[in-house]
């Protein structure tokens, strides 16, 4: 028969196929099985349909052969097949879709679940391939085809010799390249691992003939012997796990799935299941780690979750089905509802993949909410791995799911000394505290150490302590929760004075406001302001700040490369002035006032090393020390 010509503007478009719609030449395999698994749906819809005798689902298979010699793939089916007018419809018209064809007619069965559409899948081995042969037989027919290409300058179809119905695709490999090595794909070891990997839950067994040897016991002989054999193994799982019920899949099941997928040595913290029908349906199976990953917190960690389409891997990390707040989570997606893109390896952006995205982060935030609810103990150790993220989650794009994230984070009570909820810091407050007070700092000791937590223990309230640098910008985009505003232990009015208090400290500030004013000059420039303050009880001084960035602040974004001179917290030195440091200020007021500066200065000094912030000049400090004694 005369070679005949592709439908299409044929070269142009089968080289466009070939070398831009695939990234990944792979994917080859993954085409062809699912085609066979199309072929093999479509017989057993023909079974339930017309009634056709002969056909057991338990007999329909896929194979894959290997001939090193004759450098081939072959896959098999035993599927419907093809007459010679289907061979030419579609196999001879580029983007021909016979199983979307087949689907469309028959659109209003439910049992339908075809994995083709573009009928382009097929070409793709064309990327390994100098020259494809299909032989196919179609069920029913006494005649079998053969179709034969080397690509985009035609096709041939002729009559072929077959005894059962069904399809085999011969896929003669190209030679070796510089650049490519074609011949790895006639390794068993490697179509089995891309089996495993894209095709693992096709329906259908995929079989291959896998080279073994046992060992042959012989009495007289010292050296054991070993013969090879030929045994005939399905590769493939067919049945995914997230498509068994609860009672079908134990927590063993569940965490040896976790454990050789993701190459994780412990089991998961949490496995959280989703089996969604409505307007959007899929399946999935969702795992947080038990520990933070190596290299968790850096760039080069990618999020995502494998995609599968019908049981067929399309994605193995899609980064738009995990909000970043959530991107330690492990798993897999499975739906039918996904548009594609032509090649199938990358998603169109629609409403199916924004609703399933959507769904997942509600499902991931009641798990863990229940899991916080029901097994404290075990939260806190999710929360050492991964509550970092969470918080980073709530600052992320100005704001957007601090609504979802806030009752999922925990801080340090200085009243409880455990971590708590925010909720639960607001139930357990007196009736008189008017806020959710917060103290930054390197770590709860240094924190619980501050001058400035005395006066607002003493009263009975409880303190949150932030050791994460983030935690600061955390408390200024939640503003306030549970109506009750944060206030941070360094604000000029925490709210706890009288006032007759408040009234007795503006005195002494106004009676004492020229030497406080000279300590601040003397201080050339280090602090804007140097005033009594009303948080002290029984340390001399502390450093505060005015103004939006604080101590915390400035030292999260020195650690930031780069110059940041704009980002610096306006200081303020504060003094007790029931303490008789500041007696001695003012006495040296009186009859020295140098003096009464190095005194300041001391005291700066001092509340540097409270705020655990350097100091300047450790000798200039031990000078004064010795000094003034």
């Amino acid at each position: 028969m005369a070679k005949k010509q592709f439908k299409a503007e044929s070269k142009k478009l089968l080289d466009m196929m070939i070398n831009s719609i695939y990234t990944h030449k792979e994917i080859f395999l993954r085409e062809i099985i699912s085609n066979s698994s199309d072929a093999l749906d479509k017989l057993c819809y023909k079974s339930i349909t017309e009634g056709a005798k002969g056909i057991s689902r338990e007999d329909l298979f896929i194979k894959v052969t290997v001939d090193k010699n004759m450098r081939t793939i072959k896959v098999s089916d035993n599927g419907i097949g093809m007459t010679a007018e289907e061979l030419e419809k579609n196999l001879g018209t580029i983007a021909k879709s016979g199983s979307l064809d087949f689907k469309t007619e028959n659109e209003k069965q439910d049992d339908i679940d075809i994995i083709g559409q573009f009928g382009v899948g097929f070409y793709s081995a064309f990327m390994v391939a100098e020259k494809v042969v299909v032989i196919t037989k179609a069920f029913g027919s006494d005649k079998a085809y053969s179709w034969e290409s080397n690509g985009a300058d035609g096709y041939t179809i002729t009559e072929a010799e077959k005894e059962n119905c069904g399809t085999d695709i011969y896929i003669k490999l190209k030679e070796d390249t510089e650049d490519e090595r074609y011949s790895d794909y006639l390794e068993v070891y490697m179509l089995r691992s891309l089996i495993k990997k894209y095709s693992d839950y096709i329906r259908y067994p995929i079989k291959m003939d896998i080279e073994k040897s046992r060992k042959i016991e012989k009495p007289d002989s010292e050296k054991p012997e070993f013969e090879k054999y030929i045994e005939e193994e399905t590769i493939n799982s067919m049945v995914p796990l997230w498509q068994r019920s609860k009672d079908e899949a134990s927590e063993e099941d569940l965490n040896r799935f976790y454990k050789e997928k993701f190459f994780d040595a412990q089991d998961p913290a949490l496995t959280i299941r989703a089996d969604v029908e409505g307007a959007f349906s899929y399946k999935a199976l969702l795992f947080i780690p038990s520990s933070t990953p190596m290299g968790y917190y850096t760039k080069e960690y990618r999020k995502g979750l494998e995609l599968y389409s019908s049981g067929v891997m399309i994605m193995d990390s899609c980064e738009d089905l995990i909000p970043e707040h959530f991107r330690f989570v492990k798993g897999v997606v499975d739906s039918q509802d996904l548009s594609l893109n032509i090649s199938r390896e990358m998603l169109q952006h629609d409403r199916q993949l924004l609703a399933i995205r959507n769904n997942i982060e509600k499902k991931i935030k009641q798990e863990l909410k229940k899991l916080l609810n029901n097994d404290p103990e075990n939260y806190e150790k999710f929360w050492q791995s991964f509550g970092l993220q969470l918080k980073y989650g709530i600052v992320a794009d100005y704001g957007a799911h601090r609504e979802l994230l806030k009752d999922l984070i925990l801080y340090y009570s200085s009243g409880e000394k455990k971590l708590v909820t925010l909720e639960r810091y607001v139930e357990t407050m007196p009736e008189s505290q008017k806020y959710i007070y917060y103290a930054c700092g390197e770590t709860v000791n240094k924190i619980d150490n501050l001058p400035q937590t005395e006066q607002i223990k003493d009263k009975g309230y409880s303190i949150l302590y932030m050791t994460d640098e983030v935690d600061e910008f955390v408390v200024n985009m939640l503003g306030e929760t549970h109506g009750k505003q944060f206030k941070s232990i360094n604000d000029k009015d925490l709210g706890i004075e009288t006032d007759e208090e408040k009234g007795d400290i503006e005195m002494k500030q106004e009676e004492n406001q020229v030497m406080l004013d000279y300590l601040r000059d003397s201080l050339d420039g280090k602090v804007i302001s140097v005033r009594l303050s009303n948080k002290l009880k029984s340390h001399p001084v502390c450093l505060t700040t005015d103004g939006e960035v604080s101590l915390e602040m400035e030292k999260y974004f020195a650690t930031i490369p780069g110059d940041h001179p704009d980002i610096k917290a306006q200081r303020v030195l504060e003094i007790n002035p029931s303490h008789k440091a500041f007696y001695m200020l003012c006495d040296m007021w009186q009859l020295d006032k140098d003096r009464c500066a190095k005194l300041g200065k001391l005291l700066y000094n001092q509340a540097l090393l409270i705020a655990d912030i350097s100091i300047e000049n450790p000798a200039e400090f031990t000078d004064l020390f010795w000094d003034l004694i």
